[in-house]
C-alpha cells in the first residue's frame, strides 16, 4: 500500500507498548487521520490521555485474533523486554507487513533473528521531545522494506515530530548519542545556569526561571530562524561585551563547551554499541 492520506487512515497498526513514547504516538495518529477501529494495542492499560473513539487494547498478542492482519506492527515496549516480546509476533512476518521498531540498542539483525530473515524491518531512534509532538526520530530500513512501507513508516513517526533517514545502520549509534540523549545535555545545561545564577548571587527561583526561560527561548528562536546556530550565537555576541567575556571561558580550544560535549557524545556513542551488542 503506499503512504498517501487516504490509504494512511486505512492502515492497520498494531501498537505493541502503550508507555510513553507509544501513547505520544498514538495520540499523533489518532489525530492525523489514523482510523481508530484500525488499530489494535497489546498493553493492559492507556499510557496517556486518548482521544475518542480508542482503539482496541488487549493484554497480551493471544487476544487480538486471526483476523487482524496488521499493516505496521509498532515495537514500542522497552529494549529489555524485546526478547521475549518480539517472537511473539513473528507469525506477521513475510505477509505485507513491516516491522517498525523504536527500541534503543535493537538491531535490525537481532528483529530478524527474532522475526525471520525476509522480516521488512524499520528500525528507528525517536526522542523524548515527540511527547509534545517537537521530537525527530532517524530511521534505517532493511532492503525487504519497500519503498511504500518506508514511506509509511516515514508518516507514523511524523506524527510526533521531524523525521531523517539513514542508509547506514551504524550510524544510529551516534544518532542516539547526539538526538536521543540529546534532551538530557539540554536540561543538564538549564540545570548549571541555574546554578551558576545562584552562585553569582541571584535568588534560587529566579535563577531557575532565568535558565529555563532562555533556553526553551533560545530552542523556539532556532527553531523558527533560518540561521545556522553558529550565526544566531554572532547576533547576541557584542564584541568585549558581556556575552564575549562568557563565551571566551566556554569556546577556551581544547577545554571549552565543544571539547567535552565531543567527549560527551563519544562516550553516548560507545555505550550505545555497547548495549547493541
Amino acid at each position: 500500500m503506499g503512504a498517501t492520506g487516504a490509504n494512511k487512515a486505512e492502515c492497520r497498526l498494531l501498537l505493541v507498548g502503550c508507555g510513553r513514547m507509544g501513547s505520544a504516538l498514538l495520540d499523533g495518529w489518532l489525530a492525523g487521520g489514523i482510523a481508530a477501529a484500525n488499530v489494535v494495542v497489546v498493553e493492559p492499560a492507556a499510557g496517556g490521555a486518548l482521544a475518542e473513539p480508542s482503539p482496541r487494547f488487549v493484554a497480551e498478542p493471544a487476544a487480538i485474533g486471526r483476523d487482524f492482519a496488521p499493516t505496521v506492527v509498532i515495537f514500542a515496549v522497552k529494549p529489555q523486554t524485546m526478547d521475549e516480546t518480539a517472537p511473539l509476533y513473528a507469525r506477521y512476518a513475510g505477509a505485507g507487513t513491516v516491522f517498525l521498531s523504536i527500541a534503543a540498542g535493537k538491531t535490525i539483525g537481532y528483529f530478524q533473528a527474532a522475526l525471520g530473515e525476509a522480516a521488512a524491518i524499520v528500525r528507528s531512534m525517536p526522542n523524548t521531545p515527540a511527547a509534545i509532538g517537537r521530537g525527530i526520530s532517524v530511521a534505517c530500513a532493511n532492503s525487504h522494506v519497500s519503498a511504500d512501507q518506508r514511506a509509511l513508516c516515514g508518516e507514523l513517526l511524523q506524527a510526533v515530530g521531524e523525521v531523517a533517514w539513514v542508509e547506514d545502520e551504524a550510524l544510529l549509534d551516534p544518532v542516539t548519542a547526539v538526538s536521543g540523549s540529546g534532551p538530557a545535555y539540554v536540561f543538564l545545561l538549564t540545570e548549571a545556569m541555574a546554578a551558576a545564577g545562584v552562585a553569582a548571587g541571584l535568588p534560587q527561583a529566579l535563577a531557575e526561571q532565568l535558565a529555563r526561560a532562555t533556553v526553551a527561548g533560545a530552542g523556539e528562536l532556532m527553531r523558527q530562524s533560518g540561521e545556522d546556530a553558529s550565526q544566531l550565537r554572532v547576533n547576541v555576541t557584542s564584541p568585549s561585551g558581556t556575552t564575549q567575556a562568557a563565551l571566551d571561558v566556554l569556546m577556551t580550544e581544547g577545554d571549552g563547551l565543544t571539547a567535552l560535549m565531543t567527549r560527551a557524545v563519544d562516550a553516548a556513542t560507545k555505550r550505545s554499541r555497547e548495549l547493541a551488542g
